[in-house]
């Protein structure tokens, strides 16, 4: 079982569940509004953790199944520090997370990396897949990197910024806000699984998983994700977009724009890539009466 502490109870009013992956690390998971066959599921991304869908869960658990994983070396999951940290390894976890609880409808929210995921996995069991929400996400290739991350992919200095100074994690909490501040608790809570460096493996792995070339081990898998999305054209999807994200900018939002024709969309240009944070207000009902 997974402990909370007790200042973070009062955010975070969950007991979550642990469950163990086919590569052998237990992953830590919401699962909250029943035992239905048909979910919501919510996919973070880096540097988040379930921590970031609270409100999104609260909000729709009353009338739907909600699961919110924490990816292998992410949030309060297990941080084994050979893990095999991979796009098609994730996807992997959530595929059989989703098969252990013998889901057989699941409607996907994704955020950040959480794209790639829940795209893999939709293009994986297309069968499966009912609403689409899309927050500030990328599930395709791109030039686009922002130089700063750009620099954090390197294994000098970007390692020695990213788990030894906490330079990817530690300045998100106030990058990725523009509307507001999160107050202290919520950075503290966005913070808690990455206070030290064993504990920042993944963060440090998920940025060097981002593939820039074909020659990048991920490049094929990310592709075939992008190729995947077309199957979803018509299904019903919102997307909700901070227009203040210096990572996944108007580039992005473009591009799901084409790939999702269809879309709700909603383009908010002064929240920041945290947007369900950011925006919560306005954003959580919207989402909430979308998934209703």
């Amino acid at each position: 079982m997974v402990t909370i502490p007790a200042w973070l109870a009062p955010l975070y009013p969950f007991t979550p569940k642990v469950f163990t992956t086919p590569h052998g690390a237990w992953m830590s998971y919401l699962d909250e509004g029943g035992l239905g066959t048909e979910a919501v599921l919510m996919l973070h991304g880096n540097p988040t953790w379930s921590f970031y869908y609270r409100e999104l869960v609260q909000s729709c658990a009353p009338f739907i199944r909600c699961v919110a994983p924490d990816h292998v070396g992410m949030g309060l999951s297990g941080k084994p520090q050979d893990y095999p940290y991979t796009l098609a390894t994730r996807i992997d976890d959530v595929a059989a997370l989703v098969k252990s609880l013998g889901l057989t409808k699941v409607h996907l929210v994704v955020h950040d990396w959480g794209g790639a995921i829940g795209f893999g996995f939709a293009a994986r069991h297309p069968e499966l897949i009912g609403k689409l929400v899309v927050l500030n996400t990328g599930a395709f290739p791109s030039v686009h990197i922002p130089r700063r991350i750009a620099l954090c992919k390197t294994r000098f200095p970007g390692t020695a910024l990213v788990r030894g100074f906490n330079g990817f994690a530690g300045p998100a909490v106030w990058m990725s806000m523009n509307r507001r501040s999160l107050t202290a608790d919520e950075k503290r809570a966005f913070l808690l699984p990455y206070d030290s460096w064993a504990n920042r493996v993944a963060v440090d792995a998920f940025v060097k998983d981002i593939p820039m070339s074909p020659t990048h081990p991920t490049w094929a898998t990310l592709q075939a994700t992008a190729d995947g999305i077309a199957q979803f054209s018509n299904h019903p999807a919102m997307i909700v977009w901070g227009g203040r994200d210096f990572c996944f900018n108007n580039h992005f939002y473009a591009e799901w724009r084409k790939r999702l024709p269809h879309a709700e969309a909603h383009y908010l240009p002064d929240a920041g890539h945290y947007v369900l944070a950011d925006a919560n207000a306005g954003v959580v009902p919207r989402i909430t009466e979308f998934l209703r």
